[in-house]
């Protein structure tokens, strides 16, 4: 079900040109609950990338209130959610960044009220919440998609035109890095909370998602995680064994993807390495963290992101164009029945589950099927 973008009581009547040049349609008013790191640095600079004015925002921190009311001009302040389910007229889609152990909590209630909503990932602090999210939605014909905005990196988007034009070959590895110098943690719910913080549920959905998104559906996983520094953990190791023939072009065999997070990384990288029949693809940093492997890019042409790589040889590759803002770009297409969801909330459940068969893995020790 699509919802049709109106505009009532006393909201602005701001439109923008479709972007395929098909006359005016008013612009998405997003409501932000949550106003931190991700709400503010995250989603309120997309939006206001992609051109999507923020008219109402949820929090109780002082400071946070004041930010949103500069970042915003008239932008109404609430302290709960349910302030903003009593002013609905004031906005048309809810971005939820609130800390994660709260998504479930809150998606249900904006699934009950029929608002449209954005959930940041994950979507839950489990595969159970993520399936109860999805049913709920469902049972009231609210639109929902979720903010794996990660999907839209040039990286990603560079490597897929790579697989898609089939100068890898057989695709039999995967490898991705999101590693950290942060020896001193911050002093956060992401570092501390023990139900919804920690490296697998901050950074392993990005993980997962991409290398599902790129060769199939994950068979069995294996895991290590530690906690070197917080009380949640702060170092992340997974091996998923992919489905044979999954993605583009994979292995017949199943692409194995192992894939790390840490926050105590004196020598983060390589970030990306793909190994294939034909060659390999490396990408050698990643937004603008420090790494010893940064060197190798000096002489990277402009337009370029990473390497086709044949053991000493290299050549550089043609970066993809595109980025985060375009899934807030596509928010308002979707919302009025032009295009489908940015992100398939039933991803996000998969997603879940390997993330579970993960914990488990790391637990027993052992590989856990998916």
């Amino acid at each position: 079900m699509v919802v049709m973008v109106t505009h009532e009581d006393d909201a602005t009547d701001e439109t923008t040109a479709d972007a395929r040049g098909g006359g005016e349609h008013p612009r998405v008013r997003l409501a932000i609950v949550g106003y931190g790191g991700a709400g503010r640095e995250i989603h309120g600079r997309l939006a206001a990338e992609a051109g999507l004015p923020v008219t109402a925002v949820v929090t109780r921190d002082p400071g946070r209130r004041t930010q949103a009311a500069g970042d915003w001009p008239g932008a109404r302040l609430h302290r709960t959610l349910d302030e903003l389910l009593a002013a609905r007229g004031t906005y048309d889609l809810v971005v939820l960044a609130s800390p994660t152990a709260r998504h479930a909590e809150h998606a249900a209630a904006l699934a009950r009220a029929g608002v449209p909503f954005v959930l940041d990932k994950p979507i839950g602090v489990d595969a159970h919440e993520a399936r109860a999210v999805v049913e709920e939605a469902a049972a009231t014909a609210t639109p929902f998609t979720v903010f794996q905005n990660r999907r839209w990196d040039p990286e990603q988007l560079t490597l897929e035109a790579l697989l898609a034009r089939g100068e890898l070959g057989d695709v039999h590895t995967f490898e991705r890095r999101w590693e950290r110098w942060r020896p001193t943690p911050r002093q956060r719910w992401k570092e501390n909370d023990p139900t919804g913080g920690g490296l697998l549920l901050d950074l392993g959905p990005h993980l997962v998602d991409s290398a599902t998104r790129l060769f199939g559906p994950v068979r069995s996983v294996w895991a290590q995680t530690r906690a070197l520094t917080t009380p949640t953990e702060d170092d992340v190791f997974l091996v998923l064994q992919h489905e044979p023939g999954g993605g583009a072009a994979a292995s017949p065999h199943g692409v194995v993807s192992r894939l790390w997070a840490g926050s105590v990384v004196g020598a983060p990288g390589p970030r990306t390495r793909v190994l294939g029949s034909a060659g390999a693809y490396v990408v050698t940093t990643f937004e603008q963290d420090a790494s010893p492997f940064e060197l190798f890019d000096d002489d990277a042409p402009d337009g370029t992101l990473g390497w086709f790589t044949r053991g000493r040889d290299r050549q550089p590759v043609p970066a993809a164009e595109g980025g985060h803002a375009d899934f807030y770009r596509a928010l308002g297409p979707w919302l009025r029945g032009e295009a489908p969801a940015p992100v398939d909330p039933a991803d996000a459940v998969r997603t879940a589950e390997v993330l579970d068969a993960a914990r488990e893995s790391a637990r027993r020790g052992s590989r856990v099927d998916v």
